[in-house]
């Protein structure tokens, strides 16, 4: 693995190479938080579809908000001295949205991560997943990971060091930009390979809805910055539904609706509802 530091191929390779210790079928690396920009780092899988980043996506399309599979809430986390710690769970652990959009979707079963608690309340981890056609992870395996969590944690921190570099390395997942004022708006703008990973939706016809999860992972990908009740707002407009239906789904009153849906616009940097179908649906 200390080999493969700094090479493109270190995401596949090391999930390979430690698969004598933890026969992990994807991991991820990442750092999430409210007081971070969300980033993936690098994901591979390894004997399944790579799913990895939709996975993120789905994460960021609601359920990082209240995660709690790091033991508290984020607007919980302490500021302070970074700690690092090791966390071990399975799919019935994580909460229903969480479970259904991330685990359940693309069928994870168990995850074993070594974290580190930043100093800021962020959260820095690496994680291996092992998804539904596998085994158990077994007490030895966990065990042996434990040991070696240190190093890998090491290492994944100095190969994004590295990648960083200019020149170094060609970008390893493409990540979220931060917002950037344009046109005396506020807009996300994201790599082009990463505007390309199409969901695996048919394009061109919609005459029925698209579900709401899906409109807002699209959303997420847009802008990261759009908070739960624009997110909500924004993905009913989609749907097709009236500013009074979304009022009465929501349980909101009208005025505050359009009042998200112009925050949510603002971001976004458009004006019209032929703009967000546009920019999220491609019409």
């Amino acid at each position: 693995m200390v080999e493969r530091v700094g090479e493109p191929g270190f995401a596949a390779g090391l999930l390979q190479d430690l698969e004598p210790v933890l026969p992990a079928a994807s991991w991820s690396v990442y750092r999430t938080g409210h007081r971070c920009k969300p980033t993936l780092f690098l994901s591979a899988s390894r004997g399944v579809p790579d799913t990895t980043r939709d996975c993120w996506w789905a994460y960021l399309s609601g359920p990082y908000r209240s995660d709690r599979t790091w033991g508290r809430a984020f607007d919980d986390m302490p500021l302070g001295e970074p700690a690092t710690r090791l966390c071990h769970l399975s799919a019935a652990d994580v909460p229903g949205e969480h479970r259904a959009r991330v685990y359940d979707a693309h069928g994870v079963s168990e995850r074993v991560s070594v974290v580190e608690h930043e100093s800021d309340g962020s959260v820095f981890a690496v994680n291996f997943y092992r998804h539904q056609h596998q085994r158990p992870f077994s007490d030895r395996q966990i065990g042996a990971f434990e040991s070696v969590a240190p190093v890998l944690l090491a290492l994944t921190r100095k190969h994004i060091q590295l990648s960083q570099r200019p020149g170094a390395l060609p970008a390893l997942l493409p990540t979220l930009a931060a917002p950037e004022a344009a046109d005396g708006g506020t807009r996300a703008r994201m790599q082009p390979h990463h505007a390309a990973q199409a969901l695996h939706v048919p394009q061109g016809s919609h005459s029925q809805p698209l579900p709401l999860p899906l409109l807002r992972m699209r959303l997420v990908r847009l802008q990261v910055g759009l908070t739960d009740r624009e997110l909500d707002v924004c993905a009913r407009l989609l749907q097709g539904m009236t500013h009074e239906g979304i009022a009465s789904d929501l349980q909101l009153g009208v005025p505050t609706v359009k009042t998200y849906r112009n925050r949510a616009f603002a971001r976004l940097g458009i004006h019209f509802r032929n703009e967000l179908f546009a920019r999220v649906l491609g019409t």
